[in-house]
């Protein structure tokens, strides 16, 4: 796919299902990832992939967190939390490796790990997946960094879910350039 027409027609994916990406593929989207930008060489991100059985035990671990955070959640909202994990063959847990200290502030840190998302994004559609990015109470949730096995430190920027589109997504409306974009000038 030509680089201009993927990034002027990118779209998130509403529905996933099976096939996702071979191992070869998934290798090739995160070879894509660890191009983003990273001032410094921090090499500040770190990628979890979550497929097959392992999704089941991932969305435990998102219902157990739930329960936590909502000790009055019901079974159907546990039952739903728990399904997220299964929206699609592959989940990739993106996380920023913050080295707090370093010259280079946390908040580049991030948009590097940011930048690297959003490159398994592209790279997945560009393949012919569809790719969804999601965060939401879990990503900021301690219990779910544990069961990741994460350090305190770490930031999880996202939980993209790719597999084969099951939908064509609708186009979403697009800002005019003169809504966001202005001229400096001294």
């Amino acid at each position: 796919m030509d680089a201009m027409k993927l990034l002027l027609e990118r779209t998130s994916a509403v529905k996933v299902q099976e096939p996702g990406p071979t191992q070869e593929e998934l290798d090739t989207i995160l070879r894509s990832a660890v191009r983003a930008p990273d001032h410094g060489r921090l090499r500040p991100w770190h990628f979890i992939v979550i497929t097959g059985e392992a999704r089941v035990r991932f969305g435990s671990l998102l219902a157990e967190s739930l329960k936590a955070r909502e000790p009055t959640a019901t079974l159907e909202m546990l039952e739903r939390e728990q399904h997220k994990a299964l929206r699609a063959p592959v989940v990739i847990v993106v996380v920023a490796r913050i080295k707090t200290g370093d010259k280079i502030p946390d908040v580049e840190q991030i948009v590097s790990a940011g930048a690297a998302a959003e490159h398994i994004m592209l790279a997945a559609q560009a393949l012919g997946f569809g790719a969804m990015w999601r965060t939401g109470a879990p990503a900021y949730d301690e219990r779910v960094k544990e069961g990741l096995r994460l350090q305190a430190d770490d930031a999880i920027i996202g939980f993209i879910h790719i597999g084969t589109p099951a939908v064509v997504p609708p186009e979403s409306p697009r800002p005019e350039l003169n809504d966001v974009v202005t001229r400096w000038q001294d």
